[in-house]
C-alpha cells in the first residue's frame, strides 16, 4: 500500500470496520494534502498483557502506516495514574508509577508485532503533562464546563444514581484532548467507549488554535462468549502472548456468529477474500475449518509461520479436560468419506458404541482438540485430531482414505 493508492480506496481501508468517521470530508480534505497525516491512538497501560481486542486499533494504525502516514503510538503513563473512568460505575482506583511504568514496558514489546518498530512513533503523554503548571492546569480546566462533562453517559449515569465522582476524573478527558494538542494529531482513533474523549482532543485543538483532528472510531471487540466485550477480567480473551496451541483452541471455540466479526477486525486479508470465505460456507464448508484459516493467521503474526503450521498439533497436547497420557495412543481409521465426530469415535474404539458416542455428544463430553463439539461436527479425511470422550479417553486419531 502506499499514499499513490486511489483516494477512494484509501478511505475503503480506512473506514474497513470502523464505527464512525468524524468528519469524512475534512479527512478527505487532509488527505488531499499529500503529506503524510499525524495519527495517533492512546493506550493506558493498566495491564501488562495485550489481548485481541486491543489490536483491533493496533490494526488499523498499521494501515495508515502502510498508506505512508507517521503513526504514534501513545502510551498514556501519565493518564494511566489518574485511571480512565470510560465506562465505570465508580470511581477507578489509579494505578502507580512504578506499575504504570512496568506494564508499558511489555506494551512495547507486544505492539511490534504488528507495527513496523522503524516507522512508529513511541509517546508518553508524561513528557508533556509533568510539565504543566497549576496554572496551565487551571487554564486547561477552564477551556470546558461541569454540565459539558455530564452530558458523557457514564458521567450523567452516576451523577442521576447519586454514585460518586471524584474531581480528578474530569481531568481524563482534558488531558487526554490535550494530547492531540501536543502532538498535533490529524487523526486520532479509538473506542466507541472512548468517543467523549476523541472529541475533546477536536474542541481543545480549537481552544489552541490548531486545525481540529479527525476521529475514526472502532467497535469493542466481542469476546469468545459472543456477548461481553473481550476482557481478561470475564475471560473471554485471547492473549496475544498466548502460547499457539492455546490460542488456537480458544480461537476455534468462538461462536460461529462471530466468525466474519472476527475476519473484518482482525485479519489482514482483503475483503474480496473474506467475501470468497463467506461464499464457501454458505455452499457447505465447515465453520471450523474457516476458524483455523483466522487462527493460523493470527498465530503466525504473533508467534511466527512455523508456529502456526503446527498449532493444532500444539492445541491437541494441551490440557483438555482431564491430564493428558504422555503415551497419547495413536490410531487410524480409514473412511471413504469425511465422518461425522461420534462416527469416528465408534470406529476408533473410544466409545463402545454409537448409542454411546451420541449420548456423550448429547451430554458435552465430547471434545476435539480442545474444544467441546456436537454431533454436527465433521471430521475430514486427511486431517488429524486429539479426541476425548468422557474424562479419561484421549487419543490422536487419523482420519485416512
Amino acid at each position: 500500500m502506499s499514499s499513490s493508492m486511489p483516494l477512494d480506496e484509501q478511505l475503503a481501508l480506512i473506514k474497513r470496520g470502523a464505527e464512525s468517521l468524524l468528519v469524512e470530508d475534512e479527512l478527505i480534505a487532509k488527505l488531499k494534502l499529500g503529506r503524510p497525516l499525524r495519527v495517533k491512538a492512546g493506550f493506558d497501560p493498566t495491564a501488562p498483557d495485550l489481548h485481541l481486542g486491543h489490536t483491533v486499533l493496533i490494526n488499523k494504525l498499521k494501515v495508515f502506516q502502510e498508506l505512508g502516514h507517521h503513526v504514534i503510538f501513545l502510551i498514556g503513563d501519565f493518564t494511566g495514574m489518574i485511571g480512565d473512568p470510560s465506562g465505570k460505575s465508580a470511581t477507578r482506583p489509579p494505578l502507580t508509577r512504578e506499575q504504570v511504568l512496568a506494564n508499558a514496558e511489555t506494551y512495547k514489546e507486544q505492539v511490534f508485532k504488528i507495527l513496523d518498530p522503524q516507522k512508529t512513533e513511541i509517546a508518553f503523554n508524561s513528557n508533556w503533562l509533568s510539565q504543566l503548571t497549576p496554572v496551565d492546569f487551571i487554564r486547561l480546566a477552564s477551556s470546558y464546563t461541569v454540565a459539558r462533562m455530564l452530558e458523557r453517559e457514564d458521567f450523567h449515569n452516576r451523577y442521576t444514581s447519586q454514585q460518586p465522582i471524584a474531581i480528578h476524573e474530569f481531568l481524563y478527558p482534558l488531558v487526554q484532548g490535550y494530547d492531540s494538542v501536543a502532538l498535533k494529531a490529524d487523526i486520532e482513533l479509538g473506542g466507541t467507549d472512548q468517543t467523549f474523549n476523541l472529541l475533546m482532543g477536536r474542541e481543545l485543538q480549537r481552544h489552541y488554535g490548531q486545525e481540529p483532528q479527525c476521529v475514526l472510531t472502532l467497535p469493542l471487540l466481542e469476546g469468545l462468549d459472543g456477548i461481553k466485550k473481550m476482557s481478561k477480567s470475564l475471560g473471554n480473551y485471547v492473549g496475544i502472548q498466548e502460547a499457539p496451541g492455546a490460542m488456537y483452541t480458544k480461537i476455534l471455540s468462538m461462536p460461529d456468529e462471530l466468525i466474519w466479526r472476527y475476519y473484518e477486525l482482525l485479519s489482514f486479508r482483503s475483503m474480496n477474500e473474506i467475501a470468497r470465505l463467506q461464499r464457501e460456507m454458505s455452499e457447505g464448508r465447515n465453520p471450523r475449518d474457516i476458524k483455523i484459516e483466522l487462527a493460523e493467521e493470527l498465530i503466525a503474526r504473533f508467534h511466527g509461520a512455523e508456529a502456526a503450521a503446527s498449532a493444532h498439533k500444539s492445541a491437541g497436547n494441551r490440557l483438555l479436560e482431564g491430564e493428558l497420557p504422555e503415551d497419547l495412543p495413536e490410531i487410524e481409521v480409514k473412511a471413504e468419506t469425511d465422518l461425522p465426530v461420534g462416527a469416528l469415535l465408534n470406529r476408533a474404539g473410544l466409545v463402545k458404541n454409537a448409542a454411546a458416542a451420541r449420548n456423550m455428544l448429547e451430554a458435552g463430553s465430547v471434545r476435539v482438540d480442545g474444544e467441546v463439539v456436537g454431533k454436527d461436527f465433521i471430521c475430514k479425511l486427511g486431517a488429524e485430531y486429539v479426541c476425548q470422550a468422557g474424562k479419561k479417553n484421549f487419543a490422536r486419531i487419523k482420519v485416512l482414505a
